[in-house]
């Protein structure tokens, strides 16, 4: 049943925003399981905006070569609480702790190894080409799981 959350969890991983601004616009537009556990201000056209601005802000940033690392204190603090926010939408209500439990966990351990491939394909590829590399492929997977049949 948590299938999504964790899947949401490995995007938050890699991705802090990523996570809120896809569970938030999928909630603004109506296409959460109907009976999911995400507090009712993530459907607020506002909120779905704003986290959309923010995550392709932190995109952007990340493709500067002074964008921290993913795995300081702060960075994996917001993984956690976002993707525990996403977790919570992805999951029915009755579950939304477990759901926000996993999505938030699976964001912490997933931030490591996704920070050691990067770090190990920055050399060959840049800061920038590694970057977009990450972004196609967490937009793919954090679309495909709003898509997806609830868990």
């Amino acid at each position: 049943m948590m299938r999504n959350a964790f899947l949401m969890g490995l995007v938050g991983g890699q991705r802090a925003m990523t996570p809120l601004a896809t569970v938030a616009i999928a909630s603004a537009r109506g296409q959460l399981p109907a009976d999911n556990g995400a507090p009712k201000l993530l459907a607020h056209p506002l909120v779905a905006a704003g986290t959309l601005v923010l995550a392709i802000g932190e995109m952007a940033g990340d493709k500067q070569k002074t964008a921290p690392n993913r795995i300081v204190p702060i960075g994996l603090a917001a993984r956690f609480i976002t993707s525990a926010i996403a977790g919570t939408a992805l999951v029915p209500k009755r579950e939304r702790w477990i759901g926000a439990a996993i999505g938030g966990v699976t964001a912490v351990v997933a931030s490591y190894p996704g920070w050691r491939a990067r770090m190990a394909t920055l050399p060959k590829y840049g800061q920038t080409p590694t970057g977009f590399a990450e972004d196609l492929t967490v937009l793919s997977l954090a679309a495909a799981i709003v898509r997806s049949k609830p868990n």
